[in-house]
């Protein structure tokens, strides 16, 4: 059974920096391309950013890209989110997941393209 577990989030403020990181067990992390996805209160859960399994590609949503930096270590089964500049809009669960196929490039906004997910980190921006 895959297990992903999300760490780093947080309460920070506007400008603000962190850092999440998701941890895979059960299954060949390296081979499969990751993605990080949030969800707003109210609102439907959104694709983030994408990273392909050897890292060579990444994707980006309009609103992550110039300010989160998505990265893996397969040596160590972790995914990363670095993100800079925060906003009150980035406030959200922010959730990491696996693609369903493997060896892929970055894999796609598409949540249905992705069959495990993490439990979820909070993130919480204050302006």
């Amino acid at each position: 059974q895959v297990q992903l577990v999300e760490s780093g989030g947080g309460l920070v403020q506007a400008g603000g920096s962190l850092r999440l990181s998701c941890t895979a067990s059960g299954r060949t992390f390296s081979s499969y391309a990751m993605a990080w996805f949030r969800q707003a209160p109210g609102k439907e859960r959104e694709f983030v950013a994408t990273i392909a399994w050897n890292g060579d590609s990444t994707s980006y949503a309009n609103s992550a890209r110039g300010r989160f930096t998505i990265s893996r270590e397969n040596a160590k089964n972790t995914l990363y989110l670095q993100m800079n500049s925060l906003e009150p809009e980035d406030t959200a669960v922010y959730y990491c997941a696996m693609l369903r196929w493997p060896h892929t490039g970055a894999g796609t906004f598409s949540q249905n393209e992705y069959n495990y997910w993490g439990q979820g980190t909070q993130v919480t921006v204050s302006s």
